[in-house]
């Protein structure tokens, strides 16, 4: 597998996205933020938490046999006794984050996507990509965002009304008829999102933070088989700098109302020999 990604932290900001490689997996994850006014009941931040699940998880996927969401179990149970004692794992607020992991074997190609990350796999003989994203935080926010999306990003109003939808949102997180994050249970796993295919029905995979998917599936500025091709052709890099590109012609959010003007941007791109 050829292997290519690139990563950009919200300007001023500490990057709370993680990605990692090796030649048979990939893995990325995407931090939940927590903003200012708001507690998480941990001492590390969120920074913290990807990095060591991340780092976790990429080398488990390696050396353990076990099925993706077994490793995920795995990986939420190890960081989690990390900060166990130490912090409050009962908070609401504890340090969560999006996975997307891929693993392949002789023969096949196999995924997990847990949360709004994007994984799209280009198959051999299919014009438009494969998308796989696990939408439930996404359903659930349309009923609590209505407010915030009205009001100018930057402004004291938009920042309060930021705060409590993220707070609304953690009433509705890792329970049923919520929504699903990695954070300190690992029975949340079992709530991602799998497949395989035949490792040579996949020509190429990509692998997107929502601040890089944005460009399509936010800004409706590219389709995802443009997406693609932009990696391909120009590299990951390329596609962080259109996203930033467009945010700057938006910077209040009145065009394409989001929470932050600014995300955490990583895109992986792999082609398969």
């Amino acid at each position: 597998m050829r292997i290519t990604f690139a990563t950009e932290a919200a300007p001023g900001r500490r990057n709370e996205d993680f990605v990692g490689a090796t030649p048979e997996v990939l893995v990325l994850l995407d931090g939940a933020g927590t903003p200012d006014g708001s507690g998480s009941g941990c001492i590390h931040g969120v920074d913290w938490y990807v990095r060591s699940l991340g780092s976790t998880l990429l080398a488990n996927m390696v050396q353990d046999d076990g099925t993706l969401t077994e490793v995920l179990g795995n990986g939420i149970k190890a960081v989690a006794s990390l900060h166990d004692f130490v912090c409050d794992l009962t908070h609401p607020g504890s340090p969560s984050a999006t996975v997307v992991m891929v693993r392949r074997t002789t023969d096949d190609l196999e995924f997990l996507v847990l949360a709004d990350s994007v994984l799209l796999l280009d198959l051999v003989g299919e014009s438009e990509p494969t998308v796989v994203c696990d939408d439930r935080e996404a359903l659930v926010g349309r009923t609590h965002r209505s407010v915030m999306d009205t009001l100018a990003n930057g402004s004291p109003e938009h920042h309060a009304a930021h705060r409590e939808y993220v707070e609304t949102m953690r009433g509705h997180r890792n329970r049923e008829g919520g929504f699903w994050v990695a954070a300190v249970d690992p029975l949340t796993a079992e709530r991602s999102l799998t497949g395989t295919f035949p490792a040579d029905r996949v020509r190429a995979i990509a692998l997107l933070s929502d601040g890089a998917s944005r460009l399509a599936d936010r800004f409706g500025l590219a389709t995802w088989r443009e997406v693609l091709d932009i990696m391909e052709g120009a590299g990951p890099v390329e596609l962080v700098r259109r996203v930033r590109e467009a945010e700057r012609t938006d910077p209040q959010g009145s065009r394409w109302p989001r929470t932050k003007i600014h995300d955490d941007a990583t895109a992986a791109y792999c082609l398969l020999g």
